[in-house]
């Protein structure tokens, strides 16, 4: 369980690896706004390898979300599995954010 963050041209890529879930969501957190306050502007988080996210997961990619808009920037999701999608459809959040099938 673990992120890898990696730069794809002007996009921060982070991979979460495992489960996004309230014992590790401040890292994921952590991580991206650390990207944010350096001056990157356009996100995408790879769900590639996650089986699950947790409610405290879901909260944390709103904030996340809020932030990065308030600094002009963009937040995608990508890789998003059958019931990671359906998670996302039945609490709306996907209206909320671009989700797209792969990087």
């Amino acid at each position: 369980m673990g992120f890898v963050v990696d730069t794809v041209g002007d996009v921060v890529v982070v991979e979460v690896e495992g489960q996004l879930i309230v014992g590790n969501r401040q890292e994921l957190k952590q991580k991206v706004l650390e990207r944010l306050e350096r001056g990157d502007r356009e996100f995408m988080i790879d769900f590639q390898n996650t089986g699950y996210i947790d409610s405290s997961g879901l909260g944390v990619l709103v904030s996340l979300s809020k932030k990065i808009r308030e600094q002009g920037g963009t937040l995608r999701l990508a890789n998003l599995n059958g019931d990671l999608r359906t998670l996302f459809e039945l609490t709306k959040l996907d209206t909320l954010f671009e989700i797209i099938d792969s990087r």
